[in-house]
């Protein structure tokens, strides 16, 4: 029985009709896009890449918000929990970002429906407010922390709903950011090498947040300090270290790759002979 209750939550599916549903949305305007272009004779600009590319950003998300890794995460171990909050916000919408860059995003949502989005007003005036380099940070700062203050994470792993808007706006600031840094639809609100400087900003504000966590001396939740079962064996504190840990890694090898690729376009823009030198 011991050994049952120990490997079912690692089994564990969720149904969420919303995640599947807009995930589903997703793959379809995608394509729409993706098909649009390549009947124009484009495949150049919609190459089968950019589709695995997607698929793959869009799988991970909706794995880690109906998988395991949210029954585990949310009632047994910080450090899955963390590695939910960093897939949401990070790895699924950098790739799904990236794929979607250059033409794809103009394609991406059909003519009936971006006309009228891009004749609303309201809808405008606030995609350029949070859109702005300085608020797009600011709102996944807070985003970022608010739901790590113990109060607030308590309440998202007790409540659905609660945790629900949890990870709405974890996507959310998430959109925000890496938007900046993959601009996807060259708007260039910021330089190549601002983008860097941004994604260096984004790594050190994320790393203040995992060392508070890594070298707390005490549980800070106690959801996971309370567990009968500790799963792995791990104790509430290693977990917790252990979920800072998680942060560092991933924020390393996403931040850390978008900002060498970005140096290295900053760079080469810089060289002799290159255009924007001889400008």
């Amino acid at each position: 029985m011991t050994a049952i209750a120990e490997t079912t939550p690692w089994l564990s599916w969720s149904f969420s009709p919303l995640v599947l549903a807009g995930a589903t949305v997703a793959i379809a305007f995608f394509f729409h896009g993706f098909r649009r272009l390549r009947r124009r004779g484009r495949a150049d600009l919609a190459p089968w890449s950019r589709a695995a590319l997607f698929v793959t950003g869009v799988g991970i998300t909706v794995f880690a918000l109906v998988g395991p890794i949210d029954t585990v995460g949310e009632e047994y171990l910080q450090s899955v929990h963390m590695l939910q909050h960093v897939l949401v916000a990070d790895l699924g919408i950098a790739l799904t970002l990236v794929a979607v860059r250059g033409p794809l995003a103009v394609f991406f949502l059909p003519r009936s429906l971006l006309v009228p989005l891009a004749h609303t007003r309201w809808l405008r005036r606030a995609l350029a407010f949070v859109l702005r380099p300085s608020v797009s940070y600011l709102v996944w700062v807070g985003t970022v922390v608010v739901w790590h203050v113990p109060a607030a994470y308590e309440g998202a792993l007790t409540s659905p709903v609660v945790h629900s808007l949890e990870h709405v706006s974890f996507v959310v600031a998430g959109l925000l950011v890496w938007t900046q840094i993959v601009d996807p639809t060259g708007h260039h609100r910021l330089t190549v090498g601002e983008r860097a400087g941004y994604v260096a900003l984004l790594f050190w504000t994320g790393q203040i947040l995992a060392y508070v966590i890594a070298f707390a001396a005490e549980p800070l939740y106690d959801t996971y300090a309370d567990q009968a079962e500790r799963l792995l064996g791990l104790s509430a504190i290693t977990d917790q270290k252990l979920s800072a840990v998680v942060m560092i890694v991933e924020q390393t090898l996403t931040l850390g790759v978008a900002f060498v690729l970005l140096y290295r376009q900053a760079s080469a823009r810089r060289a002799p002979g290159s255009p924007e030198h001889v400008g």
